[in-house]
């Protein structure tokens, strides 16, 4: 299977500059090709954009400047392009899971900037990357390459940070497993909770996102394209690297930790979309990465051979008793605890929550007959 194992460099003021180049005649290239595709009625193919806009273009006095990056680079803006497309169109026929996918926009030069370099444009030697044009570049190795990479792209995010990011064939890692299947329940103010009963509290993201949209009204009021609103833009980016990272840090180490010590990880399908409709949670939502986690949990699970299991939304595993199986109903938000008086076993919501989702997920399902008793339940 294959990985992106990242690393963060600091190029020379030399190197800067032709970095800057080469991302923008990437940006170019990209936007160049693009506004031919909207152009033409019938969608060009990869060897007909490049043709027109790299050999083609190259003899033209406004785009001979493009002869001065590497052309794998270029190429492969043109290749990206093409496989933009080709998922955008597999969303609208339904060939693709997940959110419908939008086509393809122009690039922006204050957004992320990228440039990816296949085999004939890089090597690496000992600790050092050769880089096609732009020179030898010595990146921060946290951690070995498990092999050879087949390309890197070259990454500079809108907080001016430059990174290398391979990617490489990993094997599978076999490791004997603890628990046999485990239920994790989701939420906010505790980020998992486990039904082994451990809960995992999301770290505090309260103090930099209180900066972040201080700054995010400053910036509203300033004159646009001015520097001190270019200064704002870039404080605002870095808040947002270090949210960013910090919940990338926290839910990479939850999700191997979890992933690692049990054969089964059951999680439940959550409508994020929609649940980020509600304006008072919204905010408090989006800062959790619930997405995140289950996308790391699932690419662990297929690295270290365990099987990831998703029940459906609509399983009522909040409104059943995960002693008995008696159904009680929906329950607000602010109930917390709940008192089954069908068997007497006082419940916290999220801890009979994850239970329910592990059984639901290994396929042991309540009797339904205890759901048609007359009994009723007391919440606390």
């Amino acid at each position: 299977m294959k990985a992106r194992y990242q690393y963060r460099f600091y190029p020379t003021d030399q190197q800067r500059m032709s970095l800057a180049q080469l991302f923008g005649c990437v940006r170019v290239v990209w936007n160049d090709a693009l506004a031919l595709c909207k152009q033409s009625q019938k969608l060009p193919s990869n060897g007909d954009l490049q043709k027109l806009v790299l050999t083609q273009a190259k003899k033209t006095e406004q785009r001979s400047w493009l002869s001065s990056v590497a052309s794998i680079a270029l190429q492969q803006s043109v290749a990206d392009l093409g496989i933009a497309y080709k998922n955008f169109f597999d969303s609208l026929k339904g060939k693709r899971k997940g959110k419908k996918l939008g086509s393809p926009k122009f690039k922006k030069k204050s957004n992320q900037q990228s440039a990816r370099l296949t085999r004939g444009g890089f090597s690496i030697l000992h600790e050092t990357v050769y880089l096609a044009k732009i020179g030898n570049v010595n990146p921060i190795w946290s951690r070995k390459l498990p092999s050879e990479p087949s390309s890197v792209t070259i990454i500079k995010d809108a907080a001016h940070r430059y990174f290398l990011s391979f990617v490489v064939e990993v094997e599978p890692i076999n490791i004997n497993a603890k628990n046999k299947s485990i239920g994790i329940d989701l939420g906010i103010k505790t980020f998992a909770v486990m039904s082994d009963g451990e809960k995992a509290e999301s770290p505090n993201y309260s103090r930099l996102d209180k900066r972040l949209r201080r700054k995010q009204k400053q910036l509203a009021r300033q004159i646009k394209d001015s520097k001190r609103r270019s200064k704002t833009r870039i404080q605002i980016a870095k808040l947002h690297n270090k949210i960013t990272d910090t919940r990338k840090d926290f839910l990479h180490k939850l999700s191997t930790k979890i992933v690692s010590e049990n054969q089964t990880i059951i999680l439940e399908d959550l409508n994020v979309s929609a649940m980020v409709k509600n304006r008072k949670l919204s905010r408090a939502i989006s800062l959790q990465g619930w997405r995140e986690f289950r996308t790391l949990s699932e690419a662990k699970s297929q690295k270290y051979n365990r099987e990831f299991v998703v029940i459906s939304r609509w399983e009522p595993t909040s409104q059943v008793c995960s002693e008995c199986g008696y159904k009680w109903g929906k329950l607000d938000l602010k109930v917390r605890t709940v008192q089954c008086l069908n068997c007497g076993t006082e419940h916290d919501r999220d801890d009979n929550a994850a239970k329910n989702i592990n059984k639901v997920g290994i396929g042991h399902c309540h009797d339904s007959k205890c759901t048609s008793r007359q009994s009723k339940t007391s919440n606390g």
